[in-house]
């Protein structure tokens, strides 16, 4: 299949998965330990039913959506995912290329393979830079420096990762920091001619060894370099007098990023944050956290007046995103989607999965009675209680978290 016959994002999934060799292919999908959380983020949007009205004159729709003062063409835009070069050439010039296309916000991560002055020379609008922080504040100074002289809107701080999570099948894949190939990675790779010659020998010959480019100097943004235990190890002692020293430091827009809480919600507004992200990291750190879309109504029911809320986590769907607008989120945000259609097409099937929720977001509105995203709430939705929470035991092949 090519990503133009691709007409729903599991389709750009399945393309991702045949291309991938094994190890990069586990790590874009892979979930912490028993892989619970990765599972309930796809079945909590089956409990939630739709509540359409019918009669209702949608000939003239429109999903614009303005937030922190610049309007884009959808209620949603590109999460931060590290080391999305593992999956592309370039992966993240792709990325910011296909957002700038499509006129959605994009959220470069800290752990890029591509310096943040680059990214930025792509004109962007909307660009955010999402910051892993460690408790070496001069360090965190330099690299949110060159984010605001690099013309980044907003600063995401990721704050639920004080500790990697228990991801099993990086250690089965020998797929650790610092970095080691091995034989069975190897033969893996010749399996997958295309992504061989395509992304890992394309991008040592055009740039080397991979780095981390966003890194400071100091730690070492090598792949391989064991100094990038060390930053890792520097999070977990990080509060909110952290947050507030970042808040002093940083003019622009900050989010926090990982809230899951409503008193974690209410801290954040009181210390000063211009918004927050409801996300359990794509299921990729705490195991049996609960789903996004299950705590997004009392978390917008508290702090929603106060300031924007955007949701990530299991996002498949235009009907996914609607469900999370209409139950208080402002914008949702996907990560693996938009690498799958990186996988199959580079910046153009990027623009393949921004398109397909694009059109489903706008179908959903009209099948549901609602001509902007302004006539969302939670009357438009309803709790099927009766519905079973998740499915276990599947395969790592068939989470779609």
């Amino acid at each position: 299949m090519i990503f133009q016959h691709a007409y729903n994002i599991e389709d750009l999934r399945t393309i991702a998965r045949q291309r991938l060799p094994r190890i990069a292919y586990d790590f874009l999908e892979g979930g912490a330990e028993e892989g619970s959380t990765l599972r309930a983020n796809r079945a909590a949007f089956d409990r939630i039913r739709f509540v359409p009205r019918t009669l209702v004159d949608v000939s003239r729709r429109s999903q614009k959506k303005a937030v922190f003062g610049r309007e884009f063409d959808g209620p949603f835009g590109i999460a931060p995912t590290g080391a999305a070069g593992l999956y592309c050439f370039e992966a993240d010039l792709a990325l910011a290329r296909a957002a700038r296309r499509a006129n959605l916000p994009f959220v470069l991560s800290t752990a890029s393979f591509i310096e943040m002055e680059r990214v930025a020379r792509e004109g962007t609008a909307g660009l955010w830079f999402q910051l892993y922080m460690s408790k070496d504040r001069e360090a965190a100074e330099r690299l949110v420096r060159r984010a605001l002289d690099s013309g980044y809107e907003a600063l995401v701080l990721t704050t639920d990762i004080p500790v990697a999570g228990n991801r099993e099948y990086n250690r089965r894949n020998r797929f650790e920091i610092p970095f080691r190939l091995d034989l069975a990675n190897m033969l893996d790779g010749l399996l997958h001619p295309r992504w061989l010659a395509g992304v890992f020998f394309r991008t040592l010959l055009s740039s080397g060894i991979p780095r981390f480019q966003n890194l400071d100097s100091n730690v070492g943004g090598r792949i391989v370099s064991k100094t990038l235990t060390e930053f890792r190890t520097r999070r977990e002692a990080l509060n909110w007098e952290d947050f507030d020293w970042l808040r002093r430091l940083w003019p622009g827009k900050l989010l926090v990023k990982g809230i899951l809480t409503v008193e974690d919600a209410r801290l954040a507004a009181q210390h000063g944050a211009d918004g927050i992200f409801v996300s359990n990291h794509g299921g990729r750190q705490l195991d049996g956290a609960p789903s996004p879309i299950e705590v997004l109504p009392e978390i917008a029911a508290a702090v929603g007046d106060r300031l924007p809320i955007m949701a990530d986590s299991g996002f498949r769907r235009g009907t996914d995103i609607v469900k999370a607008l209409a139950l208080g989120a402002d914008m949702v945000f996907v990560g693996r989607p938009t690498l799958y259609g990186a996988v199959a097409g580079g910046e153009s099937g990027v623009l393949r999965a921004l398109e397909l929720l694009n059109g489903e977001v706008d179908r959903v509105l009209a099948l549901l009675g609602a001509t902007s995203l302004d006539a969302l709430g939670p009357q438009c939705v309803r709790l099927d209680e009766a519905r079973p929470a998740a499915v276990s035991g599947r395969r790592m092949d068939q989470k779609q978290g």
